[in-house]
């Protein structure tokens, strides 16, 4: 399944898989929406399945919007997978 990303009040909620073949247009959008808002919410949520390459995408993501000095917010309480993968690289 392909990932959907949708806009609704402020957040941005991802539906279908963050995976190899969806992060690299993931990265691409969503660091010209850090480069280009005060602050981003992504909610992961609804995501189907996230693999270790949607979990380096979300790093990468948050070490631009570290670099940048905006804000990005990264919520959503029911896909674990990604706490599975790397769960200590959201702790900053």
């Amino acid at each position: 399944m392909a990932l959907q990303i949708l806009e609704k009040n402020g957040t941005f909620e991802l539906f279908g898989n963050l995976n190899t073949k969806t992060s690299r247009p993931f990265i691409i959008h969503f660091e010209y929406l850090i480069n280009t808002l005060k602050d981003v919410t992504i909610n992961i949520g609804k995501l189907k399945a996230i693999d270790a390459s949607g979990v380096e995408a979300l790093k990468t993501l948050i070490a631009i919007s570290l670099k940048n000095n905006n804000i990005l917010y990264v919520i959503g309480k029911e896909c674990k997978d990604i706490y599975a993968h790397n769960s200590s690289a959201f702790a900053a």
